[in-house]
C-alpha cells in the first residue's frame, strides 16, 4: 500500500476535509490561463506540504486536472505530478538540500530531448492559509516569517484558525518543450528553472496578501516629516497666526481624517458578510478580464482602480471580488459624508480613505492629502476612486471630475519609481437599490445625508436583484501616457521640479476623457438593459412577445458579430431567454389575450427604466442612427449614412465618451450586417425590406431623444450663428422642457443642463461657436437632423425656435 493510501493518510485528509474551504483563483484556470488540457500536466509548489497537496487534490477533482497523487508517465518515465522548490521545514533542525527537488526538473527535461513531440506544462501553484500580510516593523515578524515557513506544528494550527480561508491559485504553464528547445537540457536550465519559479512565488505572494501594513501613528509622524507638510505647516503658521506647533496638531488632525486604517481580521470577517449578502442580493457576480490585472500586479504595477459610480454597493462590490480574485481589496477614496457611525470606522478598516468634496484654498489640507496619496503609491497599496465625483442619476457617465487624476499623475511626475496604471472599471447591476431615490432627486426633491438609518432602511429592502457585473476595461499605465502625450516631460520636470508645466492640465483633461471612453468601451450588456433599450423605443413601452424577442435576437447579433470593443460583455442565449429574465425579475410585465402575450414596461418604472437603457446606449446608437438614416432619406446611400454618421459622431462622443476609432469603417461594418440580416437591399442605394420595417422602426427609437436634441442645438444655431454658449445653454434647455412637455418625453436626462454644457462645449472645440465661417455646416447637420426627426417633432423645434427668436 502506498503511503498516500494508508489509513493514516486518509484520515488526516478527511479531517482536512472538515476544517478547511478552499478557493480557487482564477475560478476556471482553463478559460483563464493558457493551460491545454490534451498536454501532460505537472504541478509546481514552493515547498514540499503533505496538507498543500491534500487541499490541491479536493480541488483538482473538481476542475478536472489531474490528481496531484498520480504519477506522469511518459515514454516509460514515471515522475511526481508535483515538484516542489524546498523540502518541508522540519519541527527541530535544517530542512533536508533541495538537490533531490532540483533533479526532478532535470529529469522532466531530459525526457523532451528523448521525444521531439513531448511537451509538458508546468504550472506553478500556490497555497494561502490566510492572507495577513503583517505589520512593518513587527515585534511578531519572526511569527510572520513562520507563516511562509511554517512546521507542521504550526501549519496545523494555520489549518485550525485559518483553514475556512485558504486560496489555492493556478498560474500560467509554462513548456518545457519551450525550454528544452530554447535553451537546452542540462542542469544550468534545471536551476534557472527553479530560480524563475522562486521569484514567481514570491511576486505571487505579494499580490495575494500585499505589502506589510504600516503602523499608523509611525506612519503620521513620518509624513508630518516630509519637505511638503513641513512648508505647509509653516505657512499656515504664518498665514493663520499661530505657533507651528499647532499647525502641526492641525495637520496632524488631517491625517487622522483621512487616513485609512486597514485590518486584515476586518476584512476576513466582512467577507463572510459580504458572501451572505451577495448571494442574498444576486443570483451571480459577472466578471471579466480579472486576469489581466492580476498579471499587471505581478509585474510589479502600482494598480489605481477608476470605476464608473453607480450605487454605494460599488465599494464593497469591487473589494470583494478582487478579494476572491486572489488581489488585495484596494484603499479606497470614499467621500467625507461616508464617514458616519457605524459605517465610517468600518468602511475605515476595509481600507477607506476620506476625501472632502473641495479643499481648495486649504494649503495644509492639500499637502496632507498629496503626501498620503504619495505613500500609498511608494509602498505598493493599490487605490480606488471614482472620477465622476458622485453616483450617477441617469444611469449614463457623469463628466469626470480631474482633481484626483491630476493628483495621481503628479505622483508620477514627482518620481514614483514603480509603473503606475489606472484600471478603468465598468460595474452594472440588473437592479440599482437607489434607482427610484435618484429620480425623485432629479425632479427637485432634497438628496438625504446619509446615516446609520439609511443602511437599516437598505437592508430591510434587500430582495433578488439579479445579477452584477464587473468588467475590466484596458489599462492606461501613466508613463507611457505622457511619453505618448508629452515626449519630453522629463526633461520639462527636471528643469523646474517646483514650476507647474503648461501642458499639465491639458493631459489630465485628455487622460480623464479616456478613462471614461474606457470605462464605456467595458460595458456589460444584460437581459434588462438590452429588452429597457427595445421596449423603451416602442410607441407605448409595450410590444407583442414574438416581436420583443426577434428585435432582441437582432441586438445580439450586431453585438456579437460586430463587437464594440474585446472589453464589452453580451449574454449568452437567445432574445426569448432574455424576455424569460426579464420577467422573473419583474422589470417587464405580461398581459395575454386570444392573439398572444404582450411584454411592456409599467408605466409607474417606465422613468426608471432609462436608468438602465442609459448604460448601454452608447453601444446601439451609431446602428439607430443609422438605421433612422436608412428610413427617412430617399434612395440612401453608403456615402450619405457616412455623411450622416461623421457628422453627429463628434458629439455623440462627447456625450457618451464613445471610443470607435474609424466611424467609416464602423458604419461600413453595420450596413453589412444590416443587408446580411435582410433588413435592406443595396442596390446601388439601400432600400428597406418591407418585412422588416418594424425592426427598423424600433432600433431607430434608440436615438430619437438624441436627436430631438441636436435639432434644437443646430436649429437656434442657424437662427443665430454668433450666439454666445452660456445663451446656447439657456435656451436649448428651455426648448427642451418644452418639446417634453409637448410631447412627453420623461427620460430625465433630457431636462440635464449639465449635458446641454458637455455638448456646447464640443460645438465650441468642432469651430461651430466661433464665427460665421461655419454657417454651412451649421445648416447642412441642421437640416440632417431636421430629417431624421419624426414630422410632428420637427414642426415644434422650428416653431419654438422661431417664437425664441422674435422674443
Amino acid at each position: 500500500m502506498s503511503k498516500k493510501d494508508s489509513l493514516w493518510f486518509k484520515s488526516l485528509r478527511w479531517i482536512q476535509k472538515k476544517l478547511v474551504h478552499t478557493i480557487v483563483v482564477p475560478h476556471d484556470p482553463f478559460d483563464d490561463l493558457n493551460l491545454d488540457p490534451s498536454k501532460p500536466l505537472v504541478y509546481v509548489m514552493k515547498t514540499e506540504s503533505v496538507s498543500d497537496i491534500a487541499a490541491l487534490s479536493e480541488m483538482t477533482g473538481t476542475l478536472g486536472l489531474p490528481s496531484p497523487y498520480d504519477d506522469l508517465e511518459v515514454n516509460g518515465v514515471s515522475a511526481p505530478r508535483v515538484v516542489c522548490l524546498e523540502g518541508s521545514k522540519p519541527l527541530f533542525g535544517e530542512r533536508e538540500s533541495a538537490e533531490q527537488y532540483l533533479h526532478c526538473f532535470k529529469r522532466l527535461l531530459s525526457v523532451h530531448k528523448q521525444n521531439a513531440e513531448l511537451d509538458i506544462q508546468l504550472v506553478p501553484v500556490s497555497l494561502y492559509w490566510g492572507r495577513t500580510p503583517g505589520k512593518e516593523d513587527d515585534t511578531m515578524r519572526a511569527a510572520v516569517l513562520e507563516r511562509q515557513n511554517p512546521t507542521w506544528l504550526r501549519k496545523c494550527l494555520m489549518i485550525l484558525f485559518l483553514g475556512r480561508h485558504n486560496f489555492v491559485q493556478f498560474s500560467n504553464a509554462v513548456s518545457l518543450r519551450y525550454m528544452a528547445d530554447e535553451h537546452g537540457t542540462d542542469k544550468r536550465i534545471a536551476q534557472k528553472l527553479a530560480r524563475v519559479a522562486r521569484v514567481h512565488f514570491q511576486r505571487q505572494r505579494k499580490v495575494m496578501t500585499g505589502p506589510q501594513l504600516p503602523k499608523r501613528q509611525a506612519l503620521f509622524h513620518a509624513l508630518l516629516k516630509s519637505d511638503s507638510i513641513t512648508k505647509a505647516i509653516k505657512e499656515e503658521a504664518a498665514s493663520k497666526k499661530i505657533s507651528e506647533t499647532e499647525a502641526r496638531a492641525k495637520a496632524m488632525e488631517y491625517l487622522d481624517e483621512v487616513a485609512a486604517d486597514y485590518s486584515d481580521s476586518l476584512v476576513r470577517i466582512a467577507e463572510r458578510f459580504l458572501t451572505w449578502l451577495w448571494n442574498k442580493l444576486y443570483k451571480g457576480i459577472n466578471i471579466k478580464g480579472a486576469e489581466q490585472i492580476r498579471q499587471l500586479h505581478h509585474d510589479g504595477h502600482e494598480i489605481v482602480y477608476v470605476p464608473c459610480h453607480r450605487s454605494h454597493m460599488d465599494y464593497l462590490l469591487i473589494s470583494y471580488i478582487l478579494y476572491y480574485q486572489g488581489m488585495v481589496p484596494p484603499h479606497i477614496a470614499a467621500g467625507i459624508n461616508l464617514n458616519f457611525w457605524p459605517a465610517g470606522p468600518m468602511f475605515r478598516r476595509g481600507g477607506a480613505f476620506f476625501i472632502r468634496r473641495s479643499f481648495r484654498g486649504n494649503k495644509l489640507y492639500t499637502a496632507v492629502f498629496r503626501e498620503y496619496l504619495d505613500q500609498l503609491f511608494t509602498k505598493g497599496y493599490s487605490v480606488e476612486y471614482f472620477t465622476e465625483g458622485g453616483r450617477s442619476r441617469t444611469g449614463r457617465l457623469l463628466a469626470p471630475k480631474t482633481g484626483m487624476i491630476a493628483m495621481t499623475l503628479n505622483s508620477v511626475l514627482r518620481g514614483v519609481e514603480r509603473p503606475v496604471t489606472l484600471v478603468p472599471v465598468y460595474l452594472g447591476y440588473d437592479h440599482v437599490m437607489e434607482v427610484a431615490t435618484y429620480h425623485k432627486e432629479l425632479s427637485g426633491k432634497k438628496k438625504k445625508k446619509e446615516s446609520v438609518w439609511q443602511v437599516f432602511g437598505a437592508i430591510r429592502k434587500l430582495g433578488n436583484f439579479g445579477q452584477g457585473y464587473v468588467n475590466f476595461g484596458k489599462p492606461i499605465t501613466l508613463h507611457n501616457f505622457l511619453n505618448d502625450e508629452v515626449p519630453n516631460w522629463r526633461e520639462d520636470i527636471a528643469q523646474d521640479p517646483e514650476q507647474k508645466p503648461t501642458w499639465l492640465t491639458p493631459a489630465v483633461n485628455t487622460l480623464a476623457s479616456q478613462v471614461m471612453t474606457n470605462i464605456n468601451d467595458a460595458a456589460a450588456v444584460s437581459s434588462v438593459t438590452l429588452t429597457s433599450l427595445v421596449l423603451l423605443a416602442s410607441e407605448q413601452n409595450a410590444l407583442e412577445r414574438s416581436q420583443l424577442e426577434k428585435q432582441l435576437d437582432l441586438y445580439l447579433t450586431l453585438l456579437k458579430e460586430l463587437p464594440y470593443t474585446e472589453y464589452t460583455s453580451v449574454p449568452e442565449g437567445s432574445g426569448k431567454d432574455l424576455v424569460s429574465q426579464g420577467l422573473e425579475l419583474k422589470k417587464v410585465q405580461i398581459e395575454s389575450d386570444a392573439l398572444g402575450d404582450i411584454i411592456s414596461i409599467d408605466d409607474s418604472i417606465a422613468i426608471t427604466m432609462t436608468y438602465y437603457r442609459n448604460n448601454i446606449i452608447h453601444l446601439l446608437v451609431v446602428p439607430s442612427l443609422i438605421a433612422a438614416c436608412l428610413l427617412r432619406k430617399e434612395r440612401c446611400t453608403r456615402d450619405d449614412v457616412v455623411c450622416v454618421v461623421n457628422d453627429f459622431y463628434p458629439l455623440l462622443q462627447a456625450e457618451l465618451f464613445m471610443g470607435i476609432e474609424d466611424p467609416k469603417v464602423y458604419a461600413d461594418s453595420i450596413l453589412d450586417i444590416f443587408v446580411a440580416q435582410g433588413l435592406v437591399i443595396e442596390n446601388g442605394h439601400f432600400e428597406v425590406a418591407d418585412d422588416k420595417v418594424n425592426q427598423l422602426l424600433l432600433l431607430s427609437g434608440t436615438i430619437d431623444e438624441t436627436m430631438q436634441r441636436y435639432a434644437i442645438l443646430f436649429n437656434l444655431l442657424a437662427v443665430k450663428p454668433n450666439m454666445e454658449r452660456s445663451e446656447l445653454e439657456r435656451d436649448s434647455h428651455r426648448l427642451a422642457q418644452r418639446l417634453g412637455a409637448l410631447h412627453g418625453i420623461t427620460a430625465p436626462e433630457f431636462y440635464d443642463k449639465k449635458l446641454y454644457a458637455t455638448l456646447s462645449v464640443k460645438l465650441k472645440e468642432l469651430g461651430h461657436l466661433t464665427d460665421s465661417e461655419g454657417c454651412s455646416d451649421i445648416k447642412r447637420i441642421k437640416d440632417r437632423a431636421n430629417l431624421l426627426l419624426r414630422s410632428s417633432v420637427r414642426q415644434t423645434i422650428v416653431d419654438s425656435v422661431n417664437a425664441e427668436q422674435k422674443d
